[in-house]
């Protein structure tokens, strides 16, 4: 298998387990969503340290700990992480998946807007027009709810500002993620200890239990995949690919969840995907664009 083909299928594997993660974390609603969050950071901890002693890497781990401004970076970044990690938890178990994929649709749009004003990169004409009309994209479904999407906005800003952070930051993605997911996992393992002795939780669950402890797998595996395909992949083609993750979220919202698809969803979705498109010929025509 070539170095590309063998990206693609990493890729395709990262985002679709990405695009059918509802149908895991519709396993464990009997549990809020602090509890869901506590157990996933406390067990992918685990599961990147796995990782990272299979590859050897620790060394990498020690390196970025003594860096003060990687260490810096790592704790915004593990602060990013949680609160779109339990955003997207508390979005599921709420039945707003569907809100959930309009945020990280907008995401890439998001990180050329962090681009310009954070980095200071200038907006192309279409760049600017597919922000736009990603602003129009929000506004419809603002007007019809008489609010702000907000959660769609806190994933969006979330995930592309952890991106931003991650971009500027001297560690790789692996050992990174261990360094995070432990920042994380550190308060939650408290957590889970006070609930335990409280009589409170579900680590004594027996029929819950397997899902939390699967939910570190569930969490770290893909980043990893996700990192090797980006070794091999253009940019360009990374981008594209991402789109799988909220197309499959939206199908499960609707068709087997039953949630609601107004006209002003698609009123919102049709200038996104617009926007989207408008951002993709762009950097077909003039090179990679800005990312955060």
């Amino acid at each position: 298998m070539t170095p590309r083909a063998l990206g693609l299928l990493l890729a395709v594997l990262a985002y679709g387990t990405w695009g059918l993660s509802p149908l895991f974390w519709k396993q464990l609603t009997a549990a809020a969503p602090a509890e869901q969050l506590a157990h996933r950071v406390t067990w992918a901890a685990l599961t990147y340290a796995a990782i990272v002693a299979v590859r050897g890497r620790f060394g990498e781990v020690r390196a970025a700990l003594v860096d003060p401004q990687a260490r810096r970076a790592m704790l915004l970044g593990a602060a990013l992480l949680g609160t779109n990690w339990g955003t997207y938890l508390y979005a599921v178990s709420q039945e707003r998946i569907v809100e959930a994929s309009l945020g990280y649709y907008l995401n890439p749009l998001v990180n050329v807007a962090l681009g310009a004003l954070v980095l200071g990169e200038r907006l192309r004409p279409r760049q600017a027009l597919a922000l736009a009309l990603a602003v129009l994209g929000v506004a419809a479904v603002a007007w019809d709810a008489g609010a702000m999407p907000l959660l769609a906005l806190v994933l969006a800003v979330s995930f592309g500002s952890y991106g931003l952070v991650r971009k500027t930051a001297r560690v790789e993605a692996l050992p990174g993620g261990l360094v995070e997911a432990t920042l994380l996992a550190t308060p939650a393992v408290a957590v889970i200890a006070g609930w335990t002795r409280a009589g409170e939780g579900h680590l004594g669950d027996p029929v819950l239990l397997p899902w939390l402890l699967a939910a570190g797998p569930f969490t770290a595996l893909p980043v990893w995949l996700f990192a090797e395909a980006a070794r091999r992949l253009p940019l360009s083609t990374m981008g594209f690919l991402q789109f799988l993750t909220p197309t499959m979220q939206l199908l499960l919202a609707v068709l087997v969840y039953g949630e609601a698809f107004r006209t002003a969803h698609a009123v919102a979705f049709g200038l996104i995907w617009s926007g989207v498109a408008l951002y993709a010929w762009d950097a077909l025509r003039r090179g990679p664009v800005p990312t955060a």
